[in-house]
């Protein structure tokens, strides 16, 4: 039973390929338009920027996830989170940060005996407006930002996306002390339109994190990335834990992140089972 699972995942790998290829393409163009910026910021200070979701910093992460145990047939996922992050200048008190996810991915029997649906699901766009220097608190750096969260509506199958358009508040606020980076992240998403016949959503999303650098690059993340719907009255709780070094590839700043994933609570046909992941930064330091 195991080698057939394994022989369905292999194809699924196959089958995203494309996809990935694609997304791959997406980095490319996002370092060509930033330029081959020298920057001037040592492996360490890069790699606690990398630790702040907002900081003013343009990089491209690819994040590679498995998941499985879903649904009577124990699915399987796998997903592939494209995750730019561009700063944008308003002045010099003011940043916008830019964040988008575009998942791709791959999943089998997710729904019971479901099938296979491979392409893209829902994109969340969001920006958060945040202050360009970090506050002194007495007790480390303290940065913020809040904005607008717009979930839209990319996803190629019904089992991949909502096929509704969604708004809704995003916030963020961390404290960076020496090493230490800790904080959270949150939104919320209500469904304004789309689909007649697919079901409301109303969905908030809770991310506290805790991070440790170290005077080589390495970075130790533990965080939990929680999303309970409101309306069917379930929570999401998996535990990530990770390990990532920042290093030069050429000229090219790129930080690999390796992690597994535990389930502490999901839905009723949601994944139960342990997860991994594989994560590939590239940065661009303006």
């Amino acid at each position: 039973m195991e080698s057939v699972r394994l022989v369905i995942i292999m194809r699924g790998v196959g089958n995203i390929y494309g996809l990935i290829a694609l997304a791959l393409g997406v980095a490319l163009g996002v370092a060509l338009a930033a330029g081959s910026a020298a920057g001037q910021q040592s492996d360490e200070e890069l790699a606690k920027e990398l630790a702040n979701p907002i900081a003013a910093l343009i990089s491209v992460p690819f994040e590679f996830n498995y998941n499985s145990g879903y649904g009577t047939e124990d699915g399987d996922q796998l997903l592939l989170n494209i995750q730019p992050v561009i700063p944008i200048t308003l002045n010099e008190d003011w940043n916008v940060i830019s964040r988008t996810i575009l998942p791709v991915i791959w999943q089998d029997d997710i729904v019971g005996r479901s099938g296979e649906q491979v392409g893209l699901g829902d994109t969340l766009q969001s920006f958060f407006f945040s202050p360009s220097m970090p506050l002194d608190t007495g007790f480390g750096n303290l940065t913020w930002g809040v904005g607008p969260a717009i979930a839209i509506p990319t996803g190629t199958d019904d089992l991949l996306g909502s096929g509704k358009l969604g708004l809704g508040p995003t916030g963020v606020a961390l404290i960076q002390s020496g090493p230490w980076t800790y904080g959270a992240l949150a939104n919320h998403i209500w469904s304004v339109a789309g689909e007649n016949d697919r079901d409301d959503v109303s969905a908030t999303f809770i991310q506290p994190f805790l991070a440790y650098t170290t005077p080589t690059a390495w970075t130790f993340v533990v965080q939990t990335e929680s999303s309970y719907d409101w309306k069917t009255e379930q929570w999401s709780v998996p535990i990530n834990m990770s390990i990532s070094k920042l290093t030069t590839i050429g000229s090219q700043k790129v930080q690999f992140q390796v992690g597994g994933r535990y389930w502490a609570e999901s839905p009723r046909a949601g994944p139960d089972d342990f997860g991994a992941s594989l994560k590939i930064t590239f940065l661009f330091p303006r």
